[in-house]
C-alpha cells in the first residue's frame, strides 16, 4: 500500500506558503494555553497537602523529562502527525493507529467534560438555576462554537489562544495572591506537618497521579502549528522550555493559594475555580465574581481550541496514513483545514452531553472527564520508548534541539514518565478498596476504559492489514 502521507502534505503545503504569523512569544503563549489547565487547581488543592509533593516530584519526574522529549521530537519531525508520526516511525501502523485513536477520542470525551460546566459556573455566578433543557443548549453552544472556530487556520484564531493564555495566567495569580492574602489574614486552613505534606503512599492515594500528569500533556500539539512559526526548529524547543517553567510555577502557586486558605473537604473538584474563588471572598456573586467567572468560561473555549488543532491535525494525518476510518481525512477544500475530525468531535461530544441527564449517576464531569484521562494516558505511553527507538533507527536525522546525557540518563527519563503513566492508569481504573462508592464510580470507568482498548485493537489490525495490501 502506497504510503499517502506525502500526498497529504503536498494537499497542505500552500499554508507554509503562506505569511509566518506565529513570533516566538506568541508559541509561547500556545503552549500556556494548551498545556495550563486553569480548572486543575481546585481538584490537585483537594488532594490535601500532600499535593505539594505529587506537584514537585512529578514536575521533575514528568514534566521536565517529556518537555525534553517532545523538544528533541517535535523540532526533528515536524509532520503535522505530532505524537502519531513519532510512535508510527518508531514502531510502525499498528502502534500509530492505537495512538492515533485514543488521542482522538480523548477530545470528544474532554470538550462534553468541559461543557457540563459552562451551565454549573453561570449559576454559581448568577445564583439562578438553569433547566435541563437550557444547561443542554449552552452546552451544545460552547461544542459547536469550538468546532465552528477549528475550522479555520489556526493563524486566523491565534488572539483567542493568546488572550486564553494571559487570561490563565491571571486566574492563576489572583488564586495564589487572594489565597495568601485569605491565609495570612484569616489564618492557614489547614496545619502544615512534615507528615501531612507526604503522601500516604496507599493505594488509593496513588490515583491522585492521574489528576495531575494530565495537566501536564500537550507540548506535542505545537507540532499543529509549525507550518505557521517563523522558525519552528528553534521556536519549538524554546517555547516548551520556557512554557514548561511558567506552567510549573502557575500550577503551584494557584494550587497553594487555595490549599493554604480552602480546607481540603470543602472544594468542589468539578467546579472549584469558581467556587474557591467564592470561598476566599467570601461572597457568592458580585462584579469580581462575574468577571472571574466569565475569564474562566473564556478560558475554556481557548483551551479546547488549541488541543482541537492538534487532535484534529493527528486525526486527519492518521487517516491518510490508513490508521483512522477515511471520514477523519476530509479537509476543507479552501482552507486545507481538518474538516471530518472536528465535525466528528461536535457530534460525538453533543451525543454524550444530550444524554447525561438521562444517566444514572450525575457527577457528569468526572464519569466523562476520568475516561477522558484513561484515554488520553493510554495514548501517551509509547511515546517515550519511542524517542529511544528513533535514536537507535534514526540517529542520523537532524536534531535541532538533541536531549543530551549518557545512555543511562536518556533510558531514566525515558521509561520513569512512562512508568508513572501506567501506574496513573492502572490505579484510575481498576478498584482499589472495592467499596460500594468506588464500585459505582469505577465500574463504568473500567468497562468504557475496555470498550476504548477494544476498538483501538479493531484500529492497529485495520492499520496493518492496509499496509501490507
Amino acid at each position: 500500500m502506497v504510503d499517502q502521507s506525502a500526498d497529504f502534505s503536498e494537499r497542505w503545503s500552500f499554508m507554509t506558503e503562506k505569511k509566518k504569523n506565529f513570533r516566538l512569544y506568541e508559541v509561547v503563549l500556545s503552549v500556556i494555553t494548551i498545556v495550563f489547565v486553569a480548572e486543575a487547581a481546585a481538584p490537585a488543592a483537594a488532594i490535601g497537602n500532600s499535593q505539594y509533593f505529587w506537584w514537585v516530584f512529578l514536575i521533575l519526574a514528568f514534566l521536565l523529562p517529556y518537555g525534553l522529549i517532545a523538544a528533541e521530537l517535535g523540532s526533528a519531525y515536524q509532520d503535522e502527525g505530532g505524537l502519531y508520526d513519532w510512535i508510527k516511525r518508531a514502531f510502525g501502523p499498528k502502534w500509530g493507529a492505537r495512538a492515533a485513536w485514543y488521542y482522538w477520542i480523548n477530545y470528544p470525551l474532554w470538550m462534553s467534560s468541559l461543557a457540563v460546566i459552562f451551565p454549573e459556573v453561570i449559576t454559581s455566578i448568577s445564583g439562578n438555576e438553569i433547566s435541563v433543557f437550557w444547561a443542554t443548549v449552552i452546552e451544545l453552544a460552547f461544542i459547536w462554537t469550538v468546532v465552528f472556530i477549528s475550522l479555520f487556520r489556526v493563524s486566523d484564531s491565534k488572539w483567542i489562544l493568546n488572550l486564553s493564555a494571559v487570561i490563565k495566567v491571571f486566574i492563576a495569580l489572583v488564586l495564589g495572591c487572594l489565597g495568601l492574602y485569605v491565609a495570612f489574614t484569616r489564618g492557614m486552613a489547614t496545619e502544615f506537618t512534615w507528615n501531612s505534606l507526604l503522601p500516604s503512599m496507599n493505594l488509593s492515594s496513588l490515583a491522585y497521579v492521574s489528576v495531575i500528569l494530565f495537566n501536564f500533556m500537550g507540548f506535542e500539539v505545537l507540532n499543529s502549528f509549525t507550518s505557521e512559526m517563523e522558525n519552528p526548529r528553534r521556536q519549538v524547543p524554546q517555547a516548551i522550555v520556557a512554557g514548561g517553567i511558567a506552567i510549573a510555577f502557575l500550577y503551584i502557586f494557584s494550587s497553594f493559594g487555595i490549599g493554604v486558605a480552602i480546607p481540603a473537604e470543602e472544594i468542589n473538584t468539578s467546579n472549584g475555580l469558581v467556587e474557591s474563588l467564592q470561598l476566599l471572598t467570601g461572597t457568592t456573586m458580585g462584579t469580581f465574581i462575574t468577571i472571574m467567572g466569565t475569564l474562566f468560561l473564556i478560558s475554556l473555549v481557548g483551551n479546547m481550541l488549541s488541543w482541537s488543532y492538534g487532535v484534529n491535525y493527528v486525526a486527519s494525518y492518521a487517516a491518510k496514513n490508513n490508521s483512522m476510518p477515511a471520514i477523519f481525512g476530509r479537509l476543507n477544500e479552501k482552507t486545507g483545514m481538518p474538516l471530518g475530525a472536528p465535525i466528528i468531535n461536535g457530534v460525538v461530544a453533543s451525543t454524550l452531553v444530550v444524554i447525561a441527564p438521562f444517566l444514572p449517576s450525575q457527577d457528569l464531569f468526572w464519569n466523562f472527564f476520568a475516561l477522558n484521562i484513561v484515554t488520553l494516558l493510554l495514548a501517551y505511553v509509547p511515546v517515550f520508548p519511542a524517542f529511544l527507538r528513533l535514536r537507535q533507527i534514526d540517529p542520523d536525522h537532524e536534531r535541532p534541539f538533541k536531549v543530551a546525557g549518557s545512555e543511562f540518563r536518556l533510558k531514566l527519563i525515558a521509561y520513569l514518565p512512562m512508568f508513572l503513566l501506567i501506574i496513573s492508569i492502572i490505579f484510575s481504573v481498576v478498584p482499589l478498596e472495592l467499596s460500594a462508592e468506588e464500585l459505582s464510580f469505577k465500574i463504568p470507568l473500567t468497562v468504557g476504559t475496555i470498550l476504548a482498548v477494544i476498538v483501538g485493537e479493531i484500529m492497529a489490525a485495520r492499520a496493518v492489514r492496509v499496509s501490507n495490501e
